[in-house]
């Protein structure tokens, strides 16, 4: 079972990690790579959820021409709450959104989730290139 950071985080999962990479069981994510959203950042943290479209979403939306992929995922240590979609721009963690230095291994491919249309990941798209926020790395 995936250890709790602080004892903070309560969420018992089951947690997904969206992405345009094409893993397999057993493989581990990890952190300091390339962030799938902005070009030359390497993220300190790998990131994931336990919303099973949240992790659609950022499948949609990382760069490449990949095909969109979800993961169910294990933590493999401590995690936190997600600083840049909690507390800062949602109160609490409503997007059950998570990071971690350590590892995510791989369990499983999931295939029941909603892409965004078009039109979706347009607008998606859009509002994210109006961001300024920085990201907390």
């Amino acid at each position: 079972m995936a250890k709790v950071y602080k004892g903070k985080p309560t969420d018992k999962g089951p947690f997904y990690h969206g992405t345009k990479a094409q893993l397999q069981p057993g493989d581990l994510l990890v952190a300091g790579r390339h962030s799938h959203y902005e070009s030359g950042f390497v993220m300190n943290h790998i990131y994931f959820t336990a919303n099973i479209n949240g992790a659609g979403l950022a499948a949609s939306l990382a760069k490449g021409d990949g095909e969109e992929r979800v993961y169910l995922i294990e933590p493999t240590g401590d995690f936190e709450h997600d600083p840049n979609v909690t507390d800062k721009k949602f109160p609490g963690n409503l997007t059950r959104s998570y990071r971690s230095t350590e590892p995510l291994k791989v369990l499983a491919e999931m295939t029941d989730w909603s892409k965004l249309s078009p039109q979706e990941r347009q607008e998606w798209e859009e509002r994210l290139a109006k961001n300024t926020g920085e990201i907390i790395n």
